[in-house]
C-alpha cells in the first residue's frame, strides 16, 4: 500500500486541479456569453443607425439637392462603419479603436448633415423627416446605453480574469481581458439631432 500513496497523492493533486479548472472554466465561460450577449446588443444598435441613415438621405434629397457632397460623405462614412466586424469572443484595444473609429466618423457626417438641415424648413417640416429623426435620436441615445453596459460586463469579466490565482490559468484556458469603449472627444454624449419641431417632438 505505501509504494502507490506517493501515485495515489499525484493522482488526488491532479484531480483537484482538474476540478479547479473545470470551475475556473465555466465560470470565466459564463462571464464570456454575458459580454459577448451584450456586444451583440451595441451592434444591433449600431446597426438600427445604420438602417436609418439611407431614409433619413432619401428623404433629404428632395429638399436639400445642393447639398449633395454632404450626402456622399455621409453615405461613405456609413458604409466604412458597417465594414468593421469584431468577434465578440476576443475583443482586443486595437480592434474596439479601429471600431469606434469608424463609428465616430459616421457620427461626426451625421452631425454636419443636421447642421446642414437646418438651412431648410420645409425638410424640418416634413413629417416623415421629422420621425426619422427622432428615431434616430433614441438610437443614438440607445447606443450610449448599451456600450456602457458592455463595459460594466466587461469590466467584471477582466476582474475575474486578473485575480489571482485565476489569472495563473485563464490564458491557458483561452480567456484575456477584453477592451472596454472609452469616451472619445464627441462620443460620450449622443450627438445632437433635437430639432426646433415644438410639441411634435
Amino acid at each position: 500500500m505505501k509504494k502507490w500513496l506517493p501515485i495515489i497523492i499525484i493522482l488526488g493533486g491532479i484531480l483537484l486541479i482538474g476540478l479547479y479548472l473545470a470551475k475556473v472554466n465555466n465560470k470565466l465561460v459564463v462571464l464570456d456569453e454575458k459580454a459577448t450577449a451584450q456586444w451583440s446588443n451595441v451592434e444591433s444598435s449600431y446597426q438600427r443607425r445604420a438602417d436609418l441613415i439611407p431614409n433619413i438621405v432619401n428623404t433629404a434629397k428632395g429638399y436639400a439637392e445642393f447639398e449633395q457632397e454632404t450626402l456622399i460623405k455621409v453615405t461613405e462614412a456609413r458604409s466604412k462603419a458597417t465594414s468593421i466586424n469584431i468577434d465578440p469572443s476576443n475583443v482586443t484595444p486595437e480592434q474596439l479603436a479601429q471600431f469606434q473609429q469608424a463609428q465616430q466618423g459616421l457620427t461626426s457626417a451625421l452631425s454636419r448633415l443636421l447642421a446642414v438641415f437646418e438651412r431648410y424648413p420645409d425638410l424640418k417640416a416634413n413629417e416623415n423627416f421629422k420621425e426619422l429623426i427622432n428615431e434616430l435620436e433614441r438610437t443614438e441615445n440607445r447606443i450610449n446605453v448599451e456600450r456602457n453596459r458592455f463595459n460594466e460586463q466587461a469590466r467584471i469579466f477582466n476582474t475575474e480574469v486578473k485575480q489571482f490565482p485565476t489569472k495563473i490559468f485563464a490564458g491557458i484556458l483561452g480567456f484575456n481581458e477584453k477592451a472596454y469603449f472609452k469616451a472619445d472627444e464627441g462620443t460620450d454624449s449622443a450627438p445632437e439631432v433635437n430639432f426646433d419641431f415644438g410639441s411634435d417632438n
